[in-house]
């Protein structure tokens, strides 16, 4: 056997191998269910974790930014007019969420933390000063007291009106951007301060919640169940809530959208429990985005989340009392917020009914500028960017005794607007995108191995196709009988003389094709 046979055939048996070897592992999908068993056991909230050191200190910056409606004519408001108001910001703020007091429990399958907030303004980012930049807003605390007593008698509304009016007390107010946000002493809150100590003095939309926390949360650390990574067991002990008027609102589902599990699929929803909003609401798949070069999945809140019962039954647990419902778009938080008759929305109504848009002049909603969202990764379930986007909005209409609201329609009068920011860094996003390089060509060796094996198939068909024309070029030639003299009947031609000895004729035979 030559050295070209011995090629042709070691390089036929190892074609095969890794046709048969590679084509196995591709259908088995070994490499892809060693991959999906590995980040369901490395994703978990453990001690010695690098994704507990992320949960805890999350890297990604986060950035808070302010709008204020300002109103341009209370005035005409309060006489029966429609409001204008003009959007203001942003105020920017840098956002500081550490997990602190953490504790694990019941053998590291749950973990307990609190999540306080503290917040740094930011001028490179924003409009200007807070605490120059004067704003002309609803006097809430006002609002809120209207409401209180919208329920005891016209006298005593009367007499609480005109002793408010004394005080010089009305329905709009001007202030400072901090003041609004971070607190003022307002002199009605002062009054009824000296009557009852339990009621604070001071007012603010983000009165006491810099550097405090929204409550006391357990979480799943994914040991047990991996789809549990990350979802909340426990808020302020409860794993329900009461102030809803239906089991299925009261539900407290999902993390808190810091982390969500791992190998997440476009067909799930994803569900999220907002404390600042006193409830749960879910996402869904919307597209395939890219953040900093690494592929994610986009999951949004749809629009049946703030849909009116009418058009989505389910809603009807958030109507309270039970029957007294808003429509599209918004959501009383009044419940779980004592005092002023606040609502929540996306920012300028966006997704909401078109008469609460129509009803302020100066409101345009977009996707773009106002969809809340969240972009994962989702082999890791890690966010890539995220922005949540949510409206403070205020009811606003005629409570009998309080002459100022004499002539005012009812509105669903527009606050100020959030707009809650994070991208991840660059380092992480190096890593990341390590990580999904390392996943990507471990999951698809087999594929590798496959492909090897055609390329050899192809070298083998080269080689063999070369064998055949060769050993043909050997066989091109034949050979007729050796003869010891020409026939007699043939004559040599003239100018060719006549030779002694024996000769070999040549005559040509057709070649075999390979």
């Amino acid at each position: 056997m030559t050295r070209r046979s011995c090629a042709i055939y070691a390089t036929g048996i190892v074609c095969a191998h890794l046709l048969i070897v590679g084509i196995a592992l591709v259908l088995a999908q070994v490499f892809q269910t060693m991959i999906h068993s590995r980040l369901k056991k490395e994703i978990t909230l453990t001690e010695k974790s690098q994704v507990f050191a992320s949960w805890k200190n999350p890297p990604p910056p986060v950035y808070m930014e302010y709008y204020f409606f300002n109103v341009t004519n209370p005035e005409v408001f309060l006489a029966g007019g429609k409001a204008v108001v003009k959007q203001i910001g942003p105020y920017t703020y840098r956002e500081y969420r550490p997990r602190e007091n953490v504790t694990f429990l019941e053998n590291g399958t749950k973990v307990y933390a609190l999540n306080p907030k503290t917040f740094v303004f930011e001028p490179n980012k924003s409009v200007g000063d807070p605490k120059d930049d004067i704003v002309v807003t609803v006097n809430i605390p006002f609002v809120a007291v209207m409401n209180e007593l919208n329920s005891y008698s016209f006298f005593l509304r009367s007499f609480v009106s005109m002793y408010i009016r004394g005080l010089g007390v009305d329905l709009f107010i001007n202030r400072t951007v901090h003041e609004v946000l971070w607190g003022f002493k307002d002199p009605l809150l002062t009054k009824i301060h000296s009557m009852k100590p339990d009621v604070d003095e001071y007012f603010g939309l983000m009165w006491k919640k810099n550097g405090t926390h929204e409550g006391e949360f357990v979480f799943h650390t994914g040991e047990e169940n991996y789809l549990d990574y990350g979802k909340i067991d426990t808020w302020n002990g409860l794993r329900e809530m009461s102030w809803w008027s239906s089991n299925q609102s009261n539900m407290i589902n999902g993390t808190d959208g810091a982390v969500f599990h791992p190998l997440i699929n476009r067909n799930e929803l994803l569900y999220i429990f907002a404390a600042d909003l006193c409830r749960s609401i879910h996402l869904a798949y919307v597209e395939d985005v890219e953040v900093k070069g690494i592929q994610a999945y986009r999951f949004a809140p749809p629009s049946d989340v703030l849909m009116s019962p009418k058009d989505n039954p389910t809603n009807e647990g958030f109507c309270v009392p039970a029957g007294d419902c808003l429509g599209t778009g918004v959501l009383k938080v009044s419940v779980c917020r004592e005092g002023a008759p606040i609502v929540v929305s996306f920012p300028h109504f966006y997704q909401a009914d078109p008469a609460y848009i129509n009803a302020v002049e100066g409101l345009n909603p977009n996707k773009e500028e106002h969809e809340t969202y969240l972009d994962l990764q989702p082999t890791t379930g890690v966010p890539i960017r995220a922005c949540k986007r949510a409206q403070l909005n205020i009811i606003l209409k005629r409570i009998p005794g309080f002459p100022k609201t004499k002539f005012i329609n009812q509105t669903i009068f527009p606050i100020m607007f959030v707009n809650e920011t994070a991208t991840i860094d660059d380092d992480s996003a190096s890593q990341m995108r390590t990580l999904l390089l390392i996943v990507t060509l471990v999951s698809n060796f087999p594929l590798l191995i496959v492909g090897l094996g055609i390329i050899l198939l192809l070298v083998l068909i080269v080689l063999f196709c070369r064998n055949r024309q060769k050993k043909t070029a050997k066989d091109d030639t034949a050979y007729t009988q050796v003869r010891d003299k020409p026939d007699e009947s043939s004559e040599a031609p003239a100018t060719q003389p006549m030779r002694n000895g024996s000769y070999i004729a040549m005559s040509p035979v057709e070649a075999q094709k390979c």
